[in-house]
């Protein structure tokens, strides 16, 4: 059963690894043997991110997941130092302000541009690592791309518009992605998705929670409607993503699998 879970020496890419979620989950899967390839848009933060982790094979890649020239260069920089890729997780994402409807305004007040940034930052921001690092999968026939969707997809959550299409959209795309993968380079190549529900993180603290640490009328309505009464942990999401890129989980694509403690399968009744 162990080997099954095993994922020592398996070369995992990992987008948006100097955030808090993906970060959190990259230093994990790196204690567990993985050999990961953290990305991000600064190299200072990349430093940052990989300072715990000397005693881990890790490679650290400046790319901006909306820059094709960037990623091709990390692509080379993975296949020169480890010759292959076992898994890509696409962690880089977000939200901005004018994408989203606050309380005193309306559908009719949002910024269509930054809606549309948001959609590209957290679609295209998915789409072009999995054109880019596919590649190898496709020649390989095998690897497995787990994407970061958000419990935001399936359910109407107020206020964060932008964010919630283009997490729907990325659920399309895992399950799309999924079929033709399987139908054109066989079993071996998987896709699939993680959906986070409500963590703390610096995007959210303040619509979440006030300075004193107890919760905004906002943060205890999301509480009210999580059957665990609580937040999630950045820790919390590891097991599932480990889960993903592992031999247990071999005859398993197009799934999107919901980390949000019962939230969004519950009614609030």
């Amino acid at each position: 059963m162990n080997e099954l879970f095993n994922i020592k020496d398996k070369v995992v890419a990992i987008t948006g690894s100097t955030g808090v979620l993906a970060g959190e989950l990259a230093r994990y899967l790196a204690k567990e043997g993985a050999k990961i390839v953290f990305m991000g848009r600064s190299q200072a933060k990349l430093d940052s991110a990989m300072k715990s982790l000397e005693d881990c094979d890790c490679l650290g890649c400046v790319a901006d997941v909306l820059d094709s020239p960037a990623l091709e260069k990390a692509r080379a920089d993975i296949l020169q130092k480890y010759g292959k890729l076992d898994a890509l997780i696409n962690g880089a994402g977000g939200n901005m302000p004018g994408a989203t409807i606050p309380p005193d305004k309306t559908f009719f007040d949002l910024d269509v541009s930054q809606w549309a940034d948001v959609l590209k930052l957290n679609l295209q921001g998915t789409l072009l690592p999995t054109m880019v690092f596919g590649e190898i999968f496709k020649e390989q026939k095998y690897g497995c791309v787990v994407n970061f969707s958000s419990m935001t997809a399936e359910s109407a959550v107020t206020r964060v518009l932008g964010y919630s299409n283009a997490k729907a959209s990325v659920n399309n795309l895992t399950k799309w992605l999924a079929v033709e993968f399987a139908q054109k380079f066989g079993e071996g190549v998987r896709v699939n998705a993680i959906a986070p529900g409500f963590f703390i993180s610096e995007q959210n603290r303040a619509l979440l929670t006030n300075p004193d640490g107890t919760f905004t009328q906002r943060g205890q309505t999301v509480i009210n409607k999580t059957p665990f009464k609580r937040f999630g942990n950045a820790d919390e999401i590891c097991g599932a993503a480990h889960y993903l890129i592992s031999d247990a989980s071999k005859f398993v694509t197009g799934t999107i699998m919901a980390i949000d403690g019962g939230f969004s399968c519950f009614s609030g009744v």
